[in-house]
C-alpha cells in the first residue's frame, strides 16, 4: 500500500496521478483520499515512474495502521517526521519521541524536530541531510503509517528552471507544470508538439520523457535559445533523443510540420501583463479579443493532429476586482472537432491571470 501527498494545487495534483496512472497502465485501487493526499493500492511500478510525477511531492510506502505501527519501522540513525490531516505540533514531536524510545534498543538515533514546526523531507535534503528518513503519519479514517520512498527532487527542478544557459523568467512555464501538462495527455508514446515553444520549458519535458520531441515558435531569437537549451539538456540529463526546433507561426503549422502529431501541449501568448485586477467586462473583452487568434490557433491544430489526438492548452482566466474569477466557455472549440475532457485552474495569490488548463481530444 501506498499514498502520495499532493503539491500546491491539490486539485491538479490529483487529476494529473490519476491520468499518469491511466498513461502508463497502473492498476490503483484507492483505499482513503483527502484534499491533500491519497492512500491507495498499487504494484512496485509506481515506485520506478514516480520521478515523472510532477504535482506530487512524496510517494510513501504504507507499514501500518495504527500508533502501533511504528513497532514495524525500520531502525535508522536520523529520522524526521511529516504528519497530515493533524496540524498540532505537540503530536509531531510527541511521535517522534515515541519512535525514538523503540529505536533505543538497536542504537542512538537523532530526532531532526525544530522547535515548534516540523521539516519536509525536501527541506531536509536542501539542508544536506540526505541520509535522513522521513517517517509519516497519515490521520484520515484511520492513522496511517508509512515512510517516504520517493521525493520530488527539488535540486533537479530548479536546475530544468534557472540552471539553464537562455532563460526568460517572466514568460516561461515552471517544469513542475510542464511536466503535469504532458501527463494530462495520457499519451505514452509518439509525436508531440509545443508551438509556442518559447525557450524549450516543455519541449524539454518531452525529452526528458523519451517523446519524439517539436517545438516551434514565431520568435526567432527564442528558438535560438530553444536550441541552446536542449544543448545544455542532452548534456547535462544525458538525454539520448534531439528536440526538432523551427521557427513557424502556430496559425500555419501545416507549413511547417509533415507529419502529424499524438499531442500538443502548449501556453501560448495570454495577452499583455495586467496592471491591476479587471472587472467582468474588461475580462470578456479581453478573452474576446485574445479567442480569435485562438480559434486560427486550432484550425491550423486540425490540419496537423491525428484522430483522437490529445491537446492540452492553457486558455487565460482573469481574477476579478471582486476576487471572483472569469472562466470563458469557448463553444467554437466542438465546432472545430474538439470535444473539452477536463478544465483545472493553476495560478497563485498575486496572479492577475489565471491559467484555465484545458484537456481536449481532437475527434477528426
Amino acid at each position: 500500500m501506498y499514498a502520495v501527498i499532493f503539491g500546491k494545487n491539490p486539485k491538479l495534483s490529483e487529476a494529473e496521478f490519476f491520468a499518469f496512472t491511466r498513461r502508463f497502465g497502473l492498476k490503483v485501487k484507492i483505499v482513503e483520499t483527502s484534499k491533500e493526499w491519497l492512500i491507495f493500492k498499487s504494484n512496485r511500478k509506481i515506485e520506478h515512474l514516480f520521478s515523472k510525477l510532477g504535482g506530487s511531492l512524496k510517494l510513501i510506502k504504507i507499514v501500518g495502521k495504527g500508533e502501533e505501527s511504528i513497532n514495524d519501522l525500520e531502525y535508522v540513525r536520523y529520522f524526521t517526521i511529516s504528519i497530515y490531516g493533524e496540524d498540532d505540533w505537540r503530536v509531531w514531536r510527541k511521535l517522534g519521541s515515541e519512535i525514538k524510545k523503540r529505536f533505543k534498543s538497536e542504537g542512538s538515533s537523532k530526532f531532526f524536530k525544530p522547535a515548534k514546526v516540523y521539516a519536509m523531507p525536501s527541506e531536509l535534503i536542501l539542508k544536506g541531510f540526505p541520509e535522513t528518513k522521513d517517517f509519516v503519519f497519515i490521520f484520515g479514517e484511520n492513522l496511517y503509517v508509512g515512510e517516504t520512498i520517493r521525493i520530488t527532487d527539488p535540486f533537479e527542478l530548479k536546475k530544468l528552471d534557472v540552471g539553464r544557459p537562455v532563460q526568460r523568467a517572466i514568460f516561461s512555464i515552471p517544469p513542475r507544470l510542464a511536466r503535469i501538462m504532458v501527463n494530462l495527455t495520457e499519451i505514452r508514446n509518439g509525436n508531440f508538439l509545443d508551438p509556442f515553444c518559447g525557450i524549450g520549458t516543455i519541449v524539454q519535458e518531452f525529452l526528458l520523457q523519451g517523446l519524439n520531441a517539436y517545438g516551434s515558435d514565431i520568435n526567432e531569437k527564442a528558438v535560438k535559445g530553444a536550441k541552446e537549451n536542449m544543448k545544455w539538456l542532452k548534456k547535462e540529463f544525458k538525454v539520448r533523443k534531439s528536440a526538432h526546433l523551427m521557427v513557424c507561426d502556430a496559425r500555419k503549422l501545416k507549413r511547417c510540420f509533415r507529419m502529424k502529431f499524438d499531442a500538443i501541449v502548449t501556453e501560448p501568448y495570454m495577452g499583455k501583463p495586467l496592471k491591476h485586477n479587471p472587472t467582468r467586462g474588461e475580462a470578456i473583452n479581453m478573452a474576446n479579443e485574445l479567442d480569435r487568434f485562438y480559434y486560427q490557433i486550432f484550425e491550423s491544430f486540425t490540419k496537423v493532429l491525428k484522430r483522437n489526438a490529445r491537446v492540452v492548452f492553457v486558455f487565460p482566466a482573469y481574477k476579478l476586482k471582486d476576487g471572483k474569477i472569469y472562466r470563458k466557455d469557448r463553444r467554437w472549440l466542438e465546432k472545430l472537432g474538439f470535444e473539452i475532457l477536463d478544465r483545472y485552474t493553476d495560478f497563485e495569490k498575486r496572479h492577475k491571470v489565471v491559467r484555465d488548463i484545458h484537456v481536449l481530444r481532437f475527434k477528426g
